[in-house]
C-alpha cells in the first residue's frame, strides 16, 4: 500500500514522464518534414508509417499516461518504445552527444518501468476507477 505522500510523488513522476512524450509528439506534429527526414537518415523503411506510429505513441499513449489511464500497460509500452528509439536513433556510441541521448532514453525507460510496476499513484483515472469499485 502506498501512503498519501508517496502516492502524490508517484503521480508527479508519472506526469513528468508523460509530459516528455506529449511535448515531443506535438513537436513532431509541428515539424513533419524535419521529423521524416531524420527518420530517413537512420535508414528506417516506411518513414511515413514510422512518423505516424511515433505520433500515436507519443501523443495518445503520452496523454493516457498523463491522465493515469491504464498506467501500467501504457508505461510498459512507452518503455519498450523508448528502448527501441534508443537503439535505432542513438546507438552511435563514438558520438558523445548520441551516447548522452542513448543513456537518457535508457534512464527514461527505467522510470517508466517503475511506473509500470508501482502504478499511477493516487491521482489519475486508474485510482478513480479503484475508488469507485470499492464504494459500489
Amino acid at each position: 500500500m502506498i501512503n498519501g505522500q508517496s502516492s502524490n510523488v508517484s503521480a508527479a513522476a508519472r506526469v513528468l514522464l508523460a509530459l516528455l512524450f506529449v511535448v515531443s509528439g506535438f513537436g513532431k506534429l509541428a515539424e513533419p518534414a524535419a521529423t521524416k527526414a531524420y527518420i530517413v537518415s537512420t535508414g528506417l523503411p516506411l518513414p511515413d508509417l514510422a512518423y505516424l506510429a511515433a505520433l500515436f505513441v507519443e501523443i495518445v499513449l503520452g496523454l493516457g499516461l498523463l491522465a493515469g489511464y491504464r498506467t501500467r500497460v501504457l508505461a510498459s509500452l512507452l518503455a519498450m518504445f523508448t528502448l527501441v528509439t534508443a537503439f535505432v536513433f542513438h546507438a552511435q556510441f563514438a558520438d558523445p552527444n548520441q551516447m548522452t541521448h542513448f543513456l537518457k532514453n535508457i534512464a527514461i525507460a527505467g522510470g517508466l518501468l517503475q511506473v509500470a510496476v508501482y502504478g499511477a499513484g493516487g491521482l489519475g483515472l486508474d485510482a478513480l476507477r479503484v475508488r469507485r469499485s470499492q464504494t459500489a
